[in-house]
Order: C-alpha cells, then sequence, then structure tokens
C-alpha cells in the first residue's frame, strides 16, 4: 500500500505550545491513539501512513485545531473525544457543540457542553418540563442540572431550586450518623452543593438557603407536597422505588421543572427492592413533554483515568 504524508502548520509558537501540551504530553498521547506515524519539526506537524491512516488523523488534528481557537487550549479528554467521534463517523464540530455560554461560575470562567451528549442534554431541559439525565459518573449529569437551574432561576423563569436525594448510599444506615434527618441526609447532597458553590459561589448559595430560595429537600419529605414555579432535581435518582419515583413526578406544579439524575449501574437498594429509575424508561419513554437523555462514557470528563476506569469494570462485568 502506497505511504502518504500530510502537514499541518501552527504559525504561532505560542499555539504550538498549548497543542503539544506540557512537556509534550498531548503529542505523546495523539501518537498513542493514531493509525498514523505523527511527529514534530518546530511548529509543524507531519503525518505518514497508508491512505485512510493519513486522513483520519488529519482530521482530528484539524477537530483540535477548532477546539485551540475556541479553548486556548486542549486536553487529552478532548484528544480522546474527538477521535472516538471520528472513528465512530460522527462530523460534529466543536462549534456546534459549544456554541452557547450556559452561566460564568463565581470566579468567571464560562460553562458551556463540552461533549455532544452534554450538548443534547441541555436541549432536552430548554425543551422539557421532565428530564432524565441517565448515565455513568463524570458525565456532567449533576453538575449541567445545577447550572441549567441557576440560570432558570437567574433569567426569573422559576422562583426557587429545590434539591433532593434518596437517603440509601452504598450500603450506609443513616439511623447511626449523627444529627436529625436533615443534617444525616446533608453529606449525600454533596455534588449538588459543590456544584452551586461553583456556580454562585459560598457565600450567595448559603444567602439562597437561609431564605428558602434554594431548598433541600430529602424525597421522604416530598410526599403531599405540590411545587410552583420551582426547578426540582432529583439526584442519584436509581435509588428511589418505584413508588417513590412515582410520588415524586407526581409533586410537579405549574411553571416547573424537573431533571432526575442517576447511574443505573449503581444502584445501592437493598436486593429486594427494584429501582425506580430502570422501571420509569419502560413506563414514560413514550410521554409527551418528558424526554431521557442518555449520557455514555464518552462523555465523562474526568481525568482520563475515570474514563479507563469504567471501561476495565465494563469489560469485566460483561466477562461475568
Amino acid at each position: 500500500m502506497t505511504e502518504k504524508e500530510a502537514r499541518i502548520s501552527i504559525q504561532d509558537n505560542g499555539k504550538a505550545a498549548a497543542f503539544f501540551g506540557v512537556n509534550d504530553e498531548n503529542l505523546r498521547h495523539l501518537k498513542d491513539v493514531c493509525s498514523a506515524d505523527i511527529f514534530a519539526r518546530g511548529g509543524d506537524i507531519y503525518i505518514r501512513g497508508n491512505e485512510e491512516e493519513v486522513e483520519e488523523t488529519y482530521e482530528l488534528l484539524h477537530r483540535l485545531m477548532d477546539v485551540l481557537e475556541s479553548e486556548g487550549q486542549i486536553t487529552i479528554n478532548d484528544i480522546n473525544y474527538y477521535s472516538n467521534l471520528i472513528r465512530c463517523g460522527d462530523k460534529v464540530k466543536h462549534q456546534d457543540i459549544v456554541s452557547g455560554t450556559l452561566l460564568k461560575t463565581a470566579r468567571g470562567k464560562l460553562i458551556k457542553a463540552k461533549t455532544l451528549g452534554q450538548r443534547k442534554y441541555i436541549e432536552a431541559i430548554l425543551e422539557n418540563d421532565i428530564v432524565f439525565g441517565i448515565g455513568p459518573a463524570g458525565t456532567g449529569k449533576t453538575y449541567l442540572a445545577v447550572v441549567m437551574a441557576v440560570r432558570a432561576l437567574k433569567n426569573r423563569e422559576v422562583e426557587r431550586i429545590i434539591l433532593v436525594r434518596p437517603a440509601v448510599e452504598a450500603g450506609e444506615k443513616l439511623g447511626f450518623l449523627p444529627g436529625d434527618f436533615i443534617e444525616k441526609v446533608n453529606p449525600y447532597l454533596r455534588p449538588l452543593y459543590d456544584g452551586l458553590f461553583d456556580v454562585l459561589g459560598v457565600d450567595v448559595t448559603q444567602r439562597y438557603m437561609e431564605k428558602n430560595v434554594i431548598e433541600i429537600a430529602p424525597l421522604a419529605y416530598m410526599r403531599g407536597r405540590t411545587l410552583n414555579d420551582a426547578f426540582i432535581i432529583l439526584d442519584e435518582a436509581q435509588n428511589t422505588t418505584p413508588q417513590q419515583m412515582k410520588m415524586f413526578l407526581t409533586r410537579l406544579g405549574f411553571g416547573s421543572k424537573a431533571v432526575i439524575t442517576g447511574d443505573v449501574t449503581q444502584v445501592d437498594l437493598p436486593k429486594e427492592d427494584y429501582s425506580g429509575l430502570v422501571e420509569v424508561q419502560k413506563i414514560l419513554k413514550s410521554v409527551k413533554g418528558i424526554a431521557f437523555q442518555y449520557l455514555t462514557k464518552e462523555d465523562v470528563i474526568r481525568h482520563p483515568l475515570v474514563q479507563r476506569i469504567i471501561d476495565a469494570y465494563e469489560a469485566y462485568e460483561a466477562k461475568e
């Protein structure tokens, strides 16, 4: 097979340094993931291999250049993500994914979708009153739900944010923990708090909580309520029973939105209990105004090692 060669030039030294990464870590990772041979001289990147290998690698480098132009840097996650997209034949561009800033964090950082799955999740929340975000850890399903809740609050689309979580956590027994029920359940709401602290800042979050603009509502306390003009987030919903899920969904009042997040592979309920998040997919999949958005390991945006851990567990569970 005839060997081909292609070249991409980065004229700006600063951009070349950002593209190659600290101590050339991005370049080394590209050499690992690309089927073609890659080497660099100054700001020039050379690609060698057969026609298909060169075209695929050339496409990846061009998409990463788009990321660099938009974000000012590229990461190992970007390399992995766009490499997988190209192998799946997906033509989506970086700008199509990140277009439109959702909010700024308390420190001024722009919050945008980082993957196509996240983009679809955000669009589902904008277009539907009830959205289920289902996927593994690290896909941003809880964080983006918090971001969209704060966005709705700032835009005066809702009057308050209500955070809900079932009090079941990897075999822990709440009765053995100190404090009243609210104090016992608060540690389990940490991921929701972390999102609020990042977006609003600690002081504003605490002020909103004092004024009941942000409310913590353990799932057991939701019975009998009707929630109007609220953005409600039910986190870790895989740990709800079918009865609890039905009870929660029927709390929705006028002018409200609900986002239910969970990972159906991480159910901590006793073995005799069936997960409400598993069941609800069968019951409500065709109901208008309700969307199910599935995030996958491709949407994981944590440390690259997290993605490899998820892959390893999936391979092990498939074998078992």
